[in-house]
């Protein structure tokens, strides 16, 4: 049986200031949704009607998925950088680097070479990853993740 001492331990306050980063970072690519959805609630003839839209169940279902996967991005993050004992801010970019490439890099490349997507689409995506991964690291290096300041 598992237990939760083998998940390090990150300071509560980086895990919520880094969820809203990263949060804030992933609102680039949700921000079309909630565009959508602004101007259906314009045209909304009824706050119920509103409320009972496609769009809005969407936007509200996006945000939230992307709220919980911050904070474990977060913590995650938060957590590399405890095990890894990284404390400078060159170490925060080289770990934020490694993870943007173990997670993103691939996805990326197949955009551009597989799927031909236009390359100002894929930017978007790739500057978003980036601040999701070493903005990220580095935002945490500044804030401090570990909850004992000597271990």
């Amino acid at each position: 049986m598992a237990t939760l001492q083998y998940l390090p331990a990150v300071k509560p306050s980086a895990i919520a200031l880094g969820a809203v980063f990263t949060h804030t970072a992933s609102l680039g690519i949700l921000a079309p949704v909630f565009g959508d959805v602004y101007h259906r609630a314009q045209s909304a003839n009824t706050k119920e009607e509103f409320v009972k839209s496609k769009e809005t169940t969407g936007a509200v279902a996006a945000w939230g998925s992307s709220a919980v996967g911050s904070a474990l991005q977060a913590y995650g993050v938060g957590a590399l950088i405890n095990a890894t004992g990284t404390l400078s801010y060159k170490g925060a970019a080289y770990l934020g680097s490694l993870i943007f490439f173990a997670s993103s890099a691939p996805s990326f490349l197949a955009q551009i070479f597989s799927e031909k997507r236009p390359l100002d689409t894929v930017a978007v995506g790739l500057v978003s990853r980036l601040f999701e991964t070493v903005g990220l690291s580095l935002f945490l290096t500044w804030w401090g993740t570990r909850t004992n300041p000597f271990d």
